[in-house]
């Protein structure tokens, strides 16, 4: 059991908080202001191997592990939460290619996703169906060599911008067993886009309704075989599910560290705000969350990287504990600057408006209680 960083990740932590403070951090108020997607910034990411961090070497990938990844999310958010965010989606979708992928599949689309080339999108959630992914509507019907997609995904980030979409349908009956997971190209006749929506945060990402309509796309565009898709959607998800909990770090000790600086700063009734001990206990607690949180997101990865069957369990505690610890941090940090924390000059709530998604996305935390409950009370653990 190892509570410090090897040499490498220490490196490789302080590249990607170079390059957050120095690429993204001067321009993040700007992209929410102008809810801009920033595609250069991405791809200077991609540069430095963020865009691919846990895909294999073989097609550009950086091969490293979830802890890694961890730490990397965290630095990047600390700069800019809702561009963190999204490469975490795009993370997500080169791994389920490089883990599910054919070696053609691979071939085809990692090199230009991993260099950000292409950007791409992750879509289950449906109108009708959000917490019971399972339930999903989208069908998708065998014509010869190709499936015709009818049907609608809601909330896609990346929605309308990305070039591949990780679309999981109904090829079967109902529930999981009937979900496939096929890769649908943006520029496909029969695939369009919904307004771009307005959102509290996340504004540096567009987000959009994704339909088809008779959209025909080769079934050799299928991750694995047919009935896989809930299985593909689900593990992927453990992972994205550590990640936008270690966005959630980034975002919240951005806010502490601004709120730590206040106090040192600020002066009211003839003393610093930092020598009244009612506002340094908020602080240390806001410290201690926040450090707790970190502990249970490297034990998630961790448990991903060594394929522990808890695993789901403890990214789902991670992901439930970081979330609402993060907006929980970001919120205080607000109320620790007072009148200034509302101001848009000052960066504590643009990160509140952006973490406070973190805890609906990737399943809501009241299903994360869901799957923990599950794990503790099912067959075998009585």
């Amino acid at each position: 059991m190892e509570f410090t960083l090897s040499e490498a990740q220490q490196a490789f932590q302080e590249t990607a908080r170079d390059f957050a403070r120095e690429e993204w951090l001067p321009h993040a108020a700007g992209w929410d202001e102008r809810q801009e997607f920033p595609v250069e910034a991405l791809r200077r990411a991609a540069a430095l191997g963020f865009a691919a961090i846990y895909v294999g070497e073989e097609f550009g990938g950086s091969g490293l592990g979830r802890i890694d990844a961890a730490i990397l999310f965290e630095e990047l958010a600390a700069a800019c939460v809702s561009t963190a965010a999204y490469l975490s989606i795009h993370n997500m979708v080169g791994w389920m290619l490089d883990r599910f992928g054919s070696r053609e599949q691979r071939a085809r689309f990692l090199p230009k996703l991993t260099r950000m080339e292409h950007f791409a999108s992750y879509c289950l959630t449906e109108p009708g169906s959000g917490s019971d992914a399972a339930a999903l509507q989208t069908r998708a019907r065998r014509d010869g060599d190709d499936y015709i997609l009818n049907g609608t995904k809601a909330f896609i980030s990346g929605g309308g911008m990305s070039d591949l979409y990780a679309v999981m349908v109904r090829t079967g009956g109902d529930g999981p067993r009937g979900i496939s997971c096929v890769l649908v190209e943006k520029g496909t006749p029969g695939l369009s886009f919904g307004k771009k929506e307005r959102k509290l945060g996340w504004n540096s990402q567009p987000t959009a309704m994704v339909m088809f309509e008779d959209c025909r796309v080769p079934i050799a565009n299928r991750l694995g075989a047919e009935g896989d898709g809930f299985k593909i959607a689900m593990a992927a998800l453990d992972g994205g599910r550590v990640n936008i909990a270690a966005c959630s770090l980034g975002g919240a000790r951005a806010c502490l560290e601004t709120a730590r600086a206040h106090l040192v700063e600020r002066r009211q009734f003839g003393q610093r705000l930092a020598d009244f001990q009612a506002l340094q206990f908020r602080l240390a607690d806001m410290a201690t969350d926040l450090d707790a949180a970190r502990l249970l997101v490297w034990r998630g990865a961790a448990g991903l990287d060594a394929a522990d069957p808890q695993a789901t369990m403890h990214c789902a505690m991670a992901k439930r504990f970081a979330t609402d610890a993060g907006f929980h941090v970001a919120n205080e940090a607000l109320q620790l600057l007072g009148g200034y924390g509302y101001l848009k000059d000052f960066p504590v709530e643009r990160y509140l408006r952006d973490l406070r998604v973190h805890q609906i996305l990737e399943g809501t935390n009241e299903i994360m209680r869901v799957i923990i409950a599950r794990r503790l009370l099912g067959p075998g653990n009585a």
